[in-house]
């Protein structure tokens, strides 16, 4: 087969792997029907997240099982599936508890940008549609792989609730869709931080009722005036560097939730930082296995449609320049069809 090969700082090729095979009893073996470029991806991309060998990427995939192992019980061939990023068996304690990305036998999955993937513990990783589903709808379930539910996850761990207000730092795919996760939940204020005409529109369309380009101090400054002093209930951080960091501990009101998701690059907190304006701070790898079946049901149904994060189409092949579009902030997202 063939797939997306890192080998340095904006060096991305697109060429011959061997075929994956099952290793485990537990694993499967999908086709891809749909990949993407993620805004994590673009870490080592641009050298920021150094990598110490040539490095397949790909995290985001959805697709039709081809072959499982011997002890796999649920998941079938030719069921199309959507998986997370983390493989979890979902029955150790840390996955019955909501938090399978901290599985105690977890496999990150991060070969996804290709023609066939390997998920190891495939019965508590894949989840399958009940049948399969039309070609518009494969987008949209893409995204519950991970950015949606990444965005959903910033919702949950800000503890954004029906009629409180929600600020979201960041515009990338994942900001968006945390914007589209409040509004679900009910937040009744959601404020968008974003410079960016196309994605504000697109947070518009998600459910955003203001935006604030303003960012730092001013975007705090903004927020606080937004909300007569107070601050928000529930603050979305979906970037992942300090100043992002910052200005979402600023933006909460005493007793407020932050819930960070952006992949930390050389963010650091003082203590007194997050001890005197009482603020609740939760994040992390999103355990997107805990969400996939509501999500999925949520796109299926029609109730939301987070499959417009997409403004870039490519062929498999040329995922070269998913990521030049995406690193030159010419897309929102890519999305890489076979």
């Amino acid at each position: 087969m063939r797939g997306t090969i890192l080998y340095g700082e904006r060096d991305v090729r697109f060429e011959a792997r061997d075929d994956p095979r099952i290793v485990q009893p537990t694993d499967a073996i999908i086709k891809i029907s749909a990949a993407c470029v993620c805004g994590s991806d673009l870490w080592p991309y641009r050298g920021i997240q150094e990598i110490a060998e040539p490095t397949p990427m790909g995290h985001e995939y959805c697709g039709i099982v081809e072959e499982v192992g011997g002890e796999v019980q649920s998941i079938k061939p030719g069921q199309f599936v959507i998986g997370s990023f983390f493989a979890s068996d979902n029955t150790c304690p840390h996955c019955q508890a909501g938090y399978q990305s901290s599985c105690q036998h977890k496999e990150f999955v991060g070969d996804a940008q290709a023609e066939y993937l390997r998920v190891p513990l495939a019965d508590g990783t894949l989840v399958a549609t009940p049948e399969a589903p039309s070609e518009d709808l494969i987008p949209s379930l893409l995204t519950t792989s991970d950015v949606l539910g990444t965005g959903w996850f910033a919702a949950v761990a800000a503890n954004v609730k029906p009629g409180k207000t929600a600020v979201v730092v960041g515009d990338g795919a994942v900001g968006l869709l945390g914007v589209l996760s409040a509004k679900q939940m009910g937040a009744e204020r959601i404020v968008a931080m974003s410079r960016h005409a196309s994605r504000q529109k697109l947070a518009r369309d998600f459910g955003a009722t203001d935006i604030v380009p303003e960012r730092g101090d001013e975007g705090i400054a903004r927020i606080k005036d937004m909300t007569d002093g107070i601050g928000a209930d529930s603050v979305l951080e979906c970037v992942g560097t300090q100043e992002s960091m910052m200005q979402a501990i600023g933006c909460a009101r005493p007793g407020g939730s932050v819930g960070y998701v952006g992949m930390p690059h050389g963010v650091e907190i003082n203590g007194e930082e997050l001890f005197f304006p009482h603020v609740r701070l939760h994040g992390g790898p999103a355990p997107v296995r805990d969400y996939l079946p509501n999500l999925i049901d949520l796109v299926l149904n029609g109730k939301i449609n987070p499959g417009k994060v997409f403004d870039l189409t490519l062929p498999l092949d040329q995922v070269a320049e998913g990521y030049r579009a995406m690193d030159e902030r010419r897309a929102i997202k890519a999305l890489l069809r076979p």
